[in-house]
């Protein structure tokens, strides 16, 4: 049921004689018919008449209700189906007074699949394969430590299964000792290698006293049967594995899967910084930033943070059994714990206190939260000088967006340029991009620079993301062809675009960077300037951004398989041709005779094969 909009004010004594008692989630709009707040209700008509009083307490508030124009509203038939609705709601409209958790990435795990010799691997994502996914990690540095912690310890294959199927003889890391080499028979026996998958699934687990005590065990085993090589080996894996354990503070508990969530709170901006702990271990933290109204409240922002964070089934995550929070949640902690363990499918706690070990992660988390807090506010306050002394020394009126273009190539091959984004927070790294740059002679950067410009300004823009200045990593002649493709384009803009080159100087050393001007002028900065500074990090960004986007295309290219390039040899056929060979170096050394015995293979199609090998 909805009210229509008015551009003058929301008749609110109409709309909440429509409104029920049941719980359910209000959506309320703005003049321009957006979502500028999603809420929840146990008793709708109850909350939504709050917001009409005459006295209304706090100014996000008063501030909420000025701009209201229209609400929707959507009953349900229980709490916890009004706070799974706020959250879609909520994931879906970004509405502008809400507490916005921004973090939309799918978190990893480490992967042990299921196959004849399980391969220990990242995973982020769907768990669509078959085997054993332990975690999840804060980030993919996380796991690749622990990977490479692992394979130190435990020998197990990391390689892709079609680099293992194709082996004939063992890689290096057979050779230094980081596998125990399944891919080629007679190097490992079937039970040597199921122990040590066993003996890493236990230390995944948490089980590390276990492990240790069962290759103790096959340790003197070994050595009353005088297999003394075997007996060291235990024993190197033995003194590995107690060195982890001293780098580890273990829980008493062991069994213990929790998170443990600190929160700050300052100057108009949270902090919530979240430990993951996972059969007794910190697998890792990280400290998160949700958007907020300056004025919100404390409880409002984390109960905001543990709804839309545990609520995101989508990407993953897994509820704990328990959480342990910085803060309480008041009203709301029953409702959310309810939710959360109908949705995990059994019992979740959400605690506030807590002693022994728990309390000292809690300490620590908190610790964190204020840390990251006070370090995030002297970033954005140094941003911040930054942007206002650019806009003083550029003369502008207004500094609110700056983006900046560069080109990467090797003598011309695999063009690519890159754009990057910068606001008063600093870098705005999802609105970063990358252009492949085709369709030009190799090497023109004037070329490339209008080719990228214009694919990105010829399009329709969002008014809000036109920037008041476009950064040229170049010199006078990149300035110059950046300006004839912008011009005309700006035209069509509410506002003009100031362009500015950055020229590096004959020395190319940081700080004696020289600024053109469209009109011609040019200068410099003093080396110490902030607004120098500010113009070196976004240069900075996108220099590294272009060349890590040429790198990729690069190695690409030279990865591609020349067999791929082969009229008639698709996916199967080559699949077929590299099985029987054993490898993509064995075919290259085959003749067209030894190609041509390939099941599926004929011999005009073998000497394609055999003449594109060769001259590849």
């Amino acid at each position: 049921m909805s009210e229509p909009i008015d551009e003058k004010s929301f008749d609110s004594i109409s709309f909440l004689k429509t409104v029920t008692h049941q719980p359910g989630v209000y959506r309320m709009y703005d003049g321009a018919d957006e979502v500028i707040y999603v809420g929840k209700a146990k008793d709708l008509k109850k909350r939504l008449s709050s917001y009409f009083r005459t006295n209304v307490a706090g100014e996000k508030t008063r501030a909420l209700v000025k701009n209201i124009r229209k609400v929707d509203v959507t009953v349900t038939h229980t709490e916890t189906e009004a706070l799974i609705l706020e959250h879609n709601y909520i994931k879906l409209y970004l509405p502008k007074y809400n507490v916005l958790l921004r973090d939309d990435k799918s978190y990893p795990y480490i992967f042990l699949s299921a196959s004849a010799h399980p391969r220990l691997t990242i995973h982020r994502g769907v768990k669509k394969r078959k085997g054993e996914y332990f975690g999840p990690y804060p980030d993919s540095g996380a796991v690749r430590e622990s990977l490479h912690l692992l394979q130190k310890i435990f020998p197990i294959r990391q390689c892709e299964d079609s680099v293992y199927a194709n082996r004939s003889r063992p890689c290096l890391m057979y050779q230094i000792g980081r596998c125990l080499g399944p891919c080629v028979k007679g190097l490992v026996s079937e039970d040597d290698y199921k122990e040590q998958v066993n003996f890493v699934r236990l230390f995944l687990q948490g089980k590390d006293r276990q492990v240790i005590a069962s290759m103790v065990e096959k340790m003197e085993l070994a050595s009353q049967q005088l297999a003394f090589e075997k007996a060291a080996a235990y024993r190197d894996q033995i003194q590995a594995l107690r060195r982890v354990q001293e780098q580890q503070f273990v829980s008493n508990d062991s069994d213990d899967d929790m998170d443990v969530i600190g929160i700050a709170h300052e100057r108009g901006m949270a902090c919530v910084h979240a430990l993951y702990i996972r059969q007794g271990k910190i697998l890792g933290s990280r400290s998160y930033f949700p958007k907020m109204p300056s004025d919100a409240e404390l409880t409002e922002v984390l109960s905001s943070f543990i709804s839309q964070f545990y609520l995101n089934q989508a990407e993953g995550r897994v509820i704990p059994a328990v959480i342990l929070l910085g803060a309480d949640l008041g009203e709301e902690k029953t409702l959310i714990a309810g939710t959360l363990t109908e949705l995990a499918g059994r019992k979740v706690e959400l605690k506030t206190q807590s002693r022994g070990n728990r309390a000292r992660y809690q300490k620590l988390a908190q610790t964190n939260a204020n840390t990251a807090l006070t370090s995030k506010l002297n970033h954005k306050m140094t941003i911040q000088q930054r942007f206002s002394a650019l806009s003083k020394a550029l003369e502008l009126t207004t500094l609110d967006r700056m983006e900046c273009f560069d080109i990467s190539h090797t003598m011309g091959e695999k063009t690519v340029a890159s754009c990057v984004v910068f606001n008063q927070d600093g870098p705005l790294k999802q609105e970063y991009r990358r252009y492949n740059i085709t369709g030009i002679t190799g090497g023109d950067d004037y070329a490339a620079m209008a080719q990228v410009l214009a694919r990105r300004y010829g399009k329709q823009l969002d008014p809000d993301k036109i920037p008041d200045i476009i950064f040229i990593d170049g010199g006078r002649g990149q300035l110059s062809r950046a300006y004839d493709v912008v011009n005309p384009l700006m035209k069509e803009w509410p506002k003009r675009s100031m362009l500015v080159g950055v020229a590096k100087g004959t020395s190319r050393k940081p700080g004696l960077e020289t600024l053109l001007l469209v009109t011609g002028e040019e200068f410099s900065m003093p080396s110490d300037s902030p607004a120098l500074h500010l113009i070196q990090h976004i240069r900075d960004e996108s220099h590294n951004h272009a060349i890590s986007g040429h790198r990729a295309q690069r190695a690409k290219v030279r990865k591609r398989s020349a067999l791929e390039d082969v009229e008639g040899i698709g996916p199967k056929r080559r699949q077929a041709l590299l099985k029987y060979m054993g490898g993509l170096q064995e075919l290259k050394r085959a003749s067209r005779e030894e190609i041509a015995k390939v099941p599926g293979i004929s011999k005009s199609l073998a000497e394609k094969i055999y003449d594109a090998l060769q001259h590849s």
